[in-house]
């Protein structure tokens, strides 16, 4: 078989959902369904504009939360700390029993480890002259 080597910036749709198809197929034969499913909080101001937000997903028996953003006229008002308890408790309900996150923000290190997330790994210089803090939490 001749193969080539192809690099892009600006991948197929089609390409990508094939690659994300074959790798689900493996790791299904491998470890298991990953049971994937999205989870996402959102906090709307009174026009129903949204004002803060997690976005992430459960998979084997964890809850990841990839994204989470407060606008800032409402940081230090513990909106953080709700939608994480919100995301937790439906991953609970979804039968997750741990959660993980990452982030290069000294700060939002310091408000998740305040909700209980221990820091279990940094990446140094991610990016540079920051570290990216990898942290978990064991859900009730």
């Amino acid at each position: 078989m001749n193969t080539t080597l192809q690099t892009t910036a600006n991948p197929s749709p089609q390409d990508l959902t094939f690659l994300s198809e074959r790798l689900t197929a493996f790791n299904d034969g491998d470890v298991g369904a990953s049971e994937r499913q999205a989870l996402a909080v959102f906090v709307r101001d009174d026009a129903g504009a949204v004002v803060a937000g997690i976005s992430g997903y459960t998979a084997w028996g964890w809850l990841y939360v990839q994204w989470l953003w407060v606008d800032e006229r409402l940081r230090g008002q513990h909106i953080a700390g709700k939608m994480l308890d919100a995301a937790e408790h439906e991953a609970v309900a979804r039968g997750c029993r741990n959660a993980w996150i990452d982030t290069f923000n000294p700060n939002a290190a310091k408000a998740y480890q305040r909700q209980g997330y221990q820091p279990f790994g940094t990446l140094a210089d991610f990016p540079v002259g920051r570290s990216r803090i990898f942290l978990q939490k064991k859900l009730a």
